[in-house]
């Protein structure tokens, strides 16, 4: 009585489980087991705790229950072999010597969920082998293939097509402008000219700056940077459009427009190109590149250099200040990283002013325009809301010096400059005025009068 007094619940369980044991058939009486119960003698035994007992004796005290480590899977093995090789240590894992129900349960239950975990495993690392291998594939070098139907594409962002386009608008804009009757022929080879100038100068501004442009998000996916075509095309490319359209502005349209495209090829690339990285003064050289196309078109259309042309290329040079500052001033990083010298990065404080001044400058060139002679009087009536808008804009970029300022200011700028030029064509004054003033130029007059007469 007093012995069972003194054996306390756990002390029974254990018994009972060492009695249970020797009764089922195991051959010796698991004596460590035992010892692994009297070390923990003065702990309450749980249902958990109890099966961490029966771990330990397994995998410290019987060596043939004791679960083999299984080699890394490598990964040159495909998975279909390695999962035929888990099938058979799955049959293998059953043909164990007997041995008690608890622990055979237990065994095959720890098998079946450790095959389960290794063919997870299989599937993982080699999804992951899968993508680590078409990374690094992705990370090698390899050798670009210039197809024939990507090539217009490349060559379209090589010659910066939009730019282009805005240039070969200007030039329109100028021959529309220009007090004498229209021609067709004249105009399509002034405009073909001028763009193949422009591209001719886009290219080889490019070719320039390949290892400026790879180091900004701007221009990194350059046509040259990512080397989707060779410098020597590039190059060949822009003598192509170059030559051809320098010969067919002098010889089809007259020496004085051709003079004008060779003047500005060379102004863009060989003085404005390189003081991108040298003074804030390139922005003033890249305004005077913006302003000789529509120049170029009053020279196609009238054989001169007047006051008409110089209006619509100041008109052109004052609205690239804020147009180009307020781009500039939310790109100040990747411009700086690109190690280009802007207002913008270098001189913020002049960047804002300098964009205020020429919105407040287009008012005024705009009531030059009829003291000119080059439009009515209606024109800088019509043109103020849109003047005083863009200087409201200008003001606000220069007294906020934020993104959002700058940007509203930039949008407004690509639809002002086509506005204005709008107002001043339809405000123009027309031939017959010219010519009952005598203000034709030389060649002129006559056409005019052949118009004129029936």
């Amino acid at each position: 009585m007093s012995a069972a007094g003194r054996c306390c619940p756990p002390r029974a369980l254990a018994g009972l489980f060492v009695w249970r044991l020797r009764n089922t058939g195991v051959p010796q009486i698991p004596c460590q087991f035992v010892h692994l119960y009297h070390v923990a003698n003065n702990r309450l035994i749980t249902f958990q705790y109890f099966n961490f007992l029966k771990r330990m004796y397994v995998t410290q005290c019987n060596k043939d229950l004791r679960q083999r480590a299984k080699p890394k899977v490598d990964s040159i093995v495909s998975p279909f072999h390695e999962l035929q090789q888990l099938d058979q240590e799955k049959k293998i894992v059953h043909k164990n010597s007997p041995v008690s129900p608890v622990h055979q349960s237990g065994s095959e239950t720890s098998s079946i969920n450790e095959l389960r975990e290794t063919k997870s495993a299989v599937r993982t690392e080699d999804s992951i082998i899968h993508v680590g291998a078409e990374s690094k594939e992705d990370r090698q070098w390899k050798e670009m293939k210039l197809r024939l139907d990507d090539l217009p594409g490349i060559l379209a962002r090589l010659s910066k097509i939009k730019l282009t386009a805005l240039v070969v608008s200007t030039t329109s804009a100028g021959f529309a402008m220009a007090p004498v009757p229209f021609e067709l022929t004249c105009f399509l080879l002034a405009s073909i000219g001028t763009g193949l100038a422009s591209c001719a100068a886009n290219s080889i501004n490019q070719f320039f700056e390949v290892p400026f442009d790879s180091n900004m998000n701007r221009t990194k996916n350059r046509p040259l940077v990512r080397g989707q075509i060779s410098p020597l095309l590039a190059v060949c490319f822009a003598a192509s459009c170059g030559i051809p359209g320098i010969a067919l502005l002098t010889l089809g349209v007259n020496p004085l427009t051709g003079a004008l495209g060779a003047f500005n090829i060379f102004l863009y690339t060989c003085c404005y190109t390189p003081l991108k990285r040298m003074s804030i003064a390139n922005t003033w050289v890249g305004a005077v590149v913006g302003a000789i196309p529509p120049m170029m078109g009053w020279t196609a259309a009238t054989g001169s250099l007047d006051a008409g042309a110089l209006l619509l290329g100041g008109i052109l040079y004052s609205w690239q200040f804020p147009h180009f500052n307020a781009l500039s001033w939310g790109l100040r990083e990747d411009y700086s990283r690109g190690g280009y010298c802007m207002m913008s990065v270098t001189h913020p404080g002049l960047c804002r002013r300098v964009a205020l001044r020429h919105c407040l400058a287009l008012i005024g060139l705009s009531t030059v325009a009829p003291v000119l002679d080059v439009t009515t009087w209606t024109f800088p009536i019509i043109s103020l809301p849109i003047n005083l808008y863009i200087s409201y804009l200008g003001f606000r970029f220069y007294r906020d010096a934020d993104r959002s300022s700058s940007r509203k200011l930039f949008f407004c700028s690509l639809w002002h400059l086509p506005m204005l030029l709008l107002v001043m064509f339809t405000c123009k004054k027309s031939v017959l005025e010219k010519e009952d003033k005598g203000d034709l130029p030389g060649g002129s007059h006559q056409t005019a009068m052949e118009i004129r007469l029936p």
